[in-house]
């Protein structure tokens, strides 16, 4: 008997308000999809001072795989001299990141910029 494994696939779409990137997630930010978002988010901190919102809003579940991903892509935005702020209003993703110790090292808004 052969098991498959579903898992929504990333999907990720990006749009510019005044100077910042707002990249929108969506889906499940788990081991298998965060390698491919984590490109997609390292495409978006390439620049110099990068101005980054990652929206989680649409993500329904994350682990520890997207945190680290997480991680990576505010690393990338410090070293070049950027800004990253995280968006979200899910108590769900509020929690993993309280419970990581992530919510002092990462800005959280619950609404992306405005242009």
């Amino acid at each position: 008997m052969v098991e498959t494994l579903i898992t929504s696939a990333p999907r990720h779409t990006e749009r510019a308000v005044g100077g910042t990137t707002v990249g929108e997630l969506r889906g499940e930010i788990d081991i298998l999809t965060a390698p491919p978002i984590g490109t997609y988010l390292d495409d978006l901190t390439a620049v110099a001072l990068p101005d980054l919102a990652v929206d989680l809003r649409a993500v329904s579940f994350i682990d520890c795989a997207g945190l680290g991903m997480l991680c990576r892509a505010r690393n990338r935005v410090v070293q070049r001299q950027g800004r990253l702020r995280l968006v979200s209003d899910s108590t769900h993703i509020l929690r993993v990141l309280s419970g990581a110790g992530l919510d002092g090292v990462f800005e959280i808004h619950d609404r992306p910029p405005k242009p």
